[in-house]
């Protein structure tokens, strides 16, 4: 399967059993109605949650008591989706990254484009059976402070900005520093976003990107305030064959750090 499968042609593979389903919808929506077999994950898993950067990842010990929970096996072609878009879809998929699982896709749109497409709907909680998958992680998908630091005068590194242009800007606040790491461009993750057709990823997303100056020439990390948003961001560079990372300190970090540079 492509990284990016629409409604239509997940629901021609439900029976595959090499498939997991996981939906990171809101538990509410996800019992009112979720694709048949799909498994709930609640986002709170994917995170460490330590003041003052809670996107941090949790520990692979951690990790690995999430993955098997959810019976996570090697063979398994992984498919994810939410009901806001992406972000937290995005997010997960990162988090296989991180873990070495390469098999995975994105169901373009999540839930607002199943629901749109009139595809059945189970509210039938799934019961999945434990597996004894071990995780270990991986560091490249990923970036630090640190290693953001010294990369900021590198000419094809670029910082992409997932948050709103009043964040970017230090006019919200949500940190000891305000403002934006510098020379990191502003791209708010809902812009990628088509709310004419069901939330999917824009159809002219690479040219949009370029406008702005984002493209497949530059080494890029992406990052928000705890690395929600930009688990969309970074699933849509991904999709466009960027060589791109994460920042999951993101925000929350670096705008609590003593030492990092801040533009407004």
């Amino acid at each position: 399967m492509d990284l990016i499968i629409e409604p239509e042609a997940l629901a021609a593979r439900l029976e595959r059993e090499d498939l997991l389903i996981v939906d990171l919808s809101a538990p509410q929506n996800y019992l009112d109605g979720h694709i048949p077999g799909a498994v709930h994950l609640p986002f709170q898993a994917l995170m460490a949650g330590t003041p003052p950067a809670p996107g941090k990842l949790p520990s692979a010990e951690r990790l690995t008591e999430v993955f098997r929970h959810i019976g996570l096996r090697p063979e398994h072609h992984v498919v994810a989706c939410d009901d806001e878009g992406g972000g937290w879809a995005g997010r997960f998929l990162w988090t296989l990254e991180v873990i070495g699982h390469k098999n995975y896709s994105y169901l373009n749109g999540g839930m607002h484009a199943w629901r749109g497409a009139g595809l059945p709907l189970s509210t039938e909680p799934a019961e999945p059976t434990p597996s004894a998958i071990e995780v270990a992680i991986d560091p490249a998908p990923l970036m630090d402070a640190e290693q953001i630091q010294q990369h900021l005068k590198d000419p094809d590194f670029r910082v992409w900005d997932a948050r709103s242009p009043q964040e970017y800007r230090g006019e919200r606040v949500l940190a000891m520093k305000a403002g934006h790491i510098p020379g990191a461009i502003n791209c708010e993750w809902t812009q990628l976003m088509d709310p004419q057709r069901d939330l999917r990823i824009r159809a002219d997303a690479r040219e949009f990107l370029a406008r702005l100056g984002i493209d497949d020439s530059q080494k890029i990390v992406t990052h928000c305030q705890s690395h929600h948003r930009s688990g969309f961001t970074w699933l849509v560079g991904k999709s466009l064959g960027f060589d791109i990372r994460a920042y999951p300190g993101s925000w929350s970090e670096w705008g609590n750090l003593p030492d990092t540079p801040v533009e407004q």
